[in-house]
Formats: structure tokens, sequence, C-alpha cells
């Protein structure tokens, strides 16, 4: 059965100095049921290139094509609006009829249904960043882009979360950002370390 592929980066590059490009000739294919690792130092590229991928900066060169995305951010604070309930932002991007599956994720994921009627500054950041993988998941993406989703969790959680979004693997592709070198080994298809990859 061929695999049906959901991101295709065809020979990329890109910098914001000509003299000092972040990507050169870079290119990567993902396909429906892979998880690979963006791994590298600050600074390397690792979150430009998730900027690349959902079109906020625009390739010098190359090609970027994408199926549905939806995105984890490292900071859930900045992924939420403060005025409106967690639930409230939820609705305005998944279908409507979520309730049930909602239901189902909340205890996978430690979450109360009635930390969803609160508004950010009301939650812990661990609580959010849960919110925030909720809500991406909800949006059934075909490519799921995970930038230190357990940055804000505590280890025994964050494996937890990590295993949940491996069992969505057979519905989408993970591309993943983490300084966790363990985590990475443990869960990746594969693992780009872009300090020795990116610039090639």
């Amino acid at each position: 059965m061929n695999k049906k592929s959901v991101l295709n980066i065809n020979n990329l590059t890109f910098y914001y100095k000509k003299e000092n490009p972040i990507y050169k000739d870079f290119s990567l294919e993902l396909n429906k049921g892979e998880l690979v690792t963006i791994f590298g130092k600050s600074g390397s590229g690792k979150t430009t290139l998730f900027e690349l991928i959902c079109g906020n900066l625009k390739p010098i060169t190359g090609t970027i094509k994408k199926s549905n995305i939806a995105m984890i951010f490292q900071d859930p604070f900045n992924s939420f609006h403060p005025t409106y309930s967690i639930l409230e932002q939820i609705k305005d991007v998944v279908r409507k009829d979520f309730e049930e599956e909602m239901n189902e994720l909340l205890p996978k994921l430690s979450l109360e249904k009635e930390i969803l009627e609160k508004k950010t500054y009301q939650l812990s950041g661990g609580q959010l960043q849960r919110c925030s993988i909720l809500r991406a998941l909800l949006m059934k993406p075909d490519l799921l882009l995970v930038d230190e989703p357990t940055s804000a969790l505590d280890n025994i959680i964050a494996y937890d979360v990590m295993k949940l979004l491996i069992t969505l693997l057979d519905k989408c592709a993970i591309l993943l950002i983490t300084h966790d070198v363990d985590m990475a080994s443990w869960c990746s298809d594969k693992i780009i370390r872009l300090e020795e990859n990116a610039r090639k």
C-alpha cells in the first residue's frame, strides 16, 4: 500500500542574511504514520522550519507542500487569547460534533472538563499546555507540528502525553521539536540533527 505524503519539502533554501543560510537545498518528506524529530541547538533553525511550513515565512528557493496541519506550541500562554475561555477557543477551530471525542481525550490528558471553562490566567502552564494539545488533536490534522510539547509537564505526564500522540499515528504524521534526546530516541522513526543536516 502506498504511503500518504503529508509533507514534502524540496530543495528549501532560507536565510535572514544571505551570507548565513539557515537552510540550503534542504529536503524532507513525511508520510502518514511517521514521527520525525527535529533536533538541534538554539538558533539552528528548528522553529524557523515550523514557521516556513505554516506559511508565516516564505522560502528563498524551493517548495513546501503540506496537508492540513495543526500545531502545538512550546509556550501555551501565547497560543490562547487571554479574554476567552479555553472551550470557546476550541469551538472556534474544530467541527461541531467534537464533544464525544473531547470527553474521551480529557482523562488521557489528566484534564477535568471544568478547566475548559476557565481563561488562561486561571490555569498553570502544565494545564494550559495540555489544553493546547487537546485543541490540536480535536482539529484532526493530517500533519501535527509539535514544538517542545512536554517542556511544561512533569516527567510522568510528559511521557503519557507522548504515548497518546503516538497512538494518533494511524491518522496523521508528527513532526516534533525537542531538546530531550532520550524522548527523541524513544519515539522517533527518524531524527534530523539540524546542526549536521540543515545547511547541507
